[in-house]
Parts: structure tokens; C-alpha cells; sequence
């Protein structure tokens, strides 16, 4: 007779076998470690709280969230907090039970939403399935070099090939200097898309609890930084999370060579795919992502909301928001700066 399941809140003493838990799993994205959970705990003051299912006394299931709040935004058990990926880990036959405990979670904390980006889809009433909404692009890489280079379609390796014809120099590091350099490209980038900056706090929290799983990659021209993207490495994938360039980039093809470089640089590194992450379907970014060769695989995501409330809005294509991202546009920089990590903060 198998032994029954049962469903509770982990504690910190669980801390450590939660983590073995994470390591052995084949399916636990790098936004399912501890380092990311603490990182945006940290940065961004999200508690990290994670239900678990246990069979035995031992650990066969977990779902993480973080515990998002904000004045603007509202709150909402998120999983995970600022990734693209998260969900439920282990026996997907404890999935509903694990669902249910999160349903009753965010009643008794006040929280009116649940999100999820990933694990299996709930099958129980009041929970909404999306499974058109946004794509995943990953891609193995080439031999070496030059056989990346092949690997571009070809209008968009004319573009890689004009980039590298400027006199661009890339470099990588962990440094306050690589840290500075990329979060005022990043900043800049994010105003000129016409959306808040997320803290700077977050980024160097990141780095610090990856350690040598995470790095900057950044592209100079004339020793002033165009392009600039912070990666994370996992289970051999390398994944530019944090990207962007300066007005200037577009001109050099700044962004085109920082892909390029950054695809070298993870097979140096050992790593066999490049995981572009999550786009919108039918945007820029999207379209942006296929140029380069990559197919889009759906990603599909599922929220719970309380009864009579509405699910947060933090998408930034919704009509709500156009006025406004118009308006954050025309911000001069150091006010966006200011301004846009104090909102950002909800944006998890």
C-alpha cells in the first residue's frame, strides 16, 4: 500500500533538503534554486516560501513562491518572483494537492492572486490556463567560432558581420566596475522601451548568490559601454536575462555582437545551449529571437485569483499602460532611475 501525502508549509529547518531536493531534479530551472529565492528575498524584500508534499518522511514534491507586494501592483503569490520560469517540482500526482495548499495559503495571508510560469497546469476549478501568451527560444551551440557565426540565419549574421567590423571591445567579469557599466546600459535601455528600471540592489544580489554561475557581458566602444547583459549558467545553458543598449548600440550593432560573443564565451565556458528566454508572442523581441534562428516553443503559464477579484495587470503591451509608457519614455534618465526601481519592485 503506497503511503499517503501530505501537504505542508516547509520551514527553515527544511532549507537543506529542499535544496538536495532542487539539485536532484532534472526539470528545476535556475529561478527554482536557493540562490534565486534568496537573492530576490534580499534585493527586493519578496519573502520566499515554499509548500511541500512529502510521502514517507520524504521530500516528493515542492512548489516555490515569493510573496509579492506592492502598492501599485497589489499582491500575489508568485513562482517565482522576476523569473520566466518557476512551478512545481517532482511527482506531478501530488500536483493538486500542492495547488489546493497555495489556494489556501493566499486566503489566509490576504494575497488575492496566484501566478504560475511553469510545472503542470492545474486542473481544478478557478484556475486559468494560458498557453498562447509567450514562447520559449533555446538553440544548441555550434562547434566553435565559426561555426556559430554559419549558425545565424543569414540577414541577421550581416548584421553580426557589420557589428564586428567596428572597433567593439567585449569584456566579462563580475567586477563593480562590469556591475556599474551594466545597469546604466540596462537602465538607459529600459527607459528608451518606456518601463521602470528594476533595483540595482536585485542584480548585485543575483551575482553575488550565483556566484561564478552568473557573469556580465558587456560590449565598449571608444571605452564607453553600448551593450551589456547579465547571464546566468545552468546545467549547461547559458541564459542572457538581463540585457539591453544604449541609442548608439543600434548604429554599431552593439546587441548583435553581444549575442555573438556571449554564444562563444558560454561554449568556452562548457556550456552546450544558449536559452534566449521568454517572449510575448508576435513582439518585437519575439520576431527579434527568430531572426536568429530559433523556434519558439509555447510556454504555458496558469493563475488563481479570489473569488470576485481581478488578476494583477503587469503586462506592459496592455492598453492600461500606453499612456504611460509613452509618458516614462520622455523621463529624463536620472529621474527614471530614481523613480523606477521604487516601481519595479512589484513588477515581480
Amino acid at each position: 500500500m503506497t503511503a499517503p501525502v501530505t501537504v505542508r508549509l516547509a520551514s527553515d529547518a527544511d532549507a537543506p533538503a529542499l535544496a538536495a531536493f532542487v539539485a536532484a531534479d532534472a526539470q528545476a530551472s535556475a529561478f527554482h534554486t536557493p540562490a534565486w529565492q534568496s537573492a530576490v528575498t534580499r534585493a527586493c524584500g519578496h519573502e520566499a516560501v515554499a509548500l511541500v508534499a512529502e510521502r514517507g518522511g520524504g521530500i516528493v514534491a515542492m512548489l516555490p513562491f515569493h510573496v509579492v507586494h506592492s502598492p501599485l501592483f497589489g499582491r500575489a503569490l508568485v513562482s517565482t518572483g522576476f523569473a520566466v520560469g518557476g512551478g512545481m517540482l517532482g511527482d506531478a500526482a501530488c500536483a493538486e494537492q500542492l495547488y489546493a495548499a497555495a489556494c489556501e495559503l493566499a486566503v489566509r495571508r490576504n494575497v488575492p492572486t496566484i501566478e504560475l510560469r511553469g510545472g503542470p497546469l492545474p486542473q481544478a476549478r478557478g484556475w486559468h490556463v494560458k498557453t498562447d501568451s509567450h514562447a520559449g527560444f533555446v538553440a544548441p551551440l555550434a562547434a566553435d567560432d565559426e561555426a556559430q557565426l554559419l549558425a545565424i540565419p543569414r540577414k541577421q549574421r550581416a548584421e553580426v558581420r557589420k557589428g564586428l567590423a567596428h572597433p567593439l571591445e567585449v569584456r566579462v567579469g563580475h567586477s563593480a566596475q562590469d556591475r556599474a557599466m551594466h545597469y546604466a546600459v540596462y537602465a538607459e535601455s529600459v527607459r528608451n522601451l518606456g518601463t521602470p528600471v528594476f533595483p540595482r540592489a536585485l542584480f548585485d544580489a543575483v551575482l553575488d548568490a550565483f556566484g561564478s554561475d552568473a557573469d556580465i557581458l558587456t560590449v565598449l566602444h571608444d571605452g564607453a559601454p553600448v551593450a551589456s547583459v547579465l547571464s546566468l549558467y545552468h546545467r549547461g545553458a547559458v541564459l542572457p536575462y538581463w540585457g539591453g543598449g544604449t541609442r548608439a548600440a543600434r548604429t554599431l550593432r552593439a546587441n548583435d555582437v553581444m549575442y555573438y560573443a556571449l554564444m562563444n564565451h558560454a561554449r568556452q565556458r562548457g556550456c552546450d545551449r544558449f536559452d534566449f528566454g521568454r517572449s510575448k508572442v508576435d513582439t518585437g523581441a519575439y520576431h527579434f529571437k527568430r531572426n536568429w534562428g530559433f523556434a519558439p516553443e509555447p510556454l504555458a503559464y496558469a493563475h488563481w485569483t479570489a473569488d470576485g477579484m481581478a488578476p494583477r495587470d503587469i503586462n506592459p503591451l496592455s492598453p492600461r499602460y500606453r499612456a504611460r509608457i509613452a509618458a516614462w519614455q520622455r523621463l529624463p534618465l536620472g529621474i527614471a532611475n530614481r523613480l523606477g526601481p521604487w516601481i519595479a519592485r512589484g513588477l515581480a
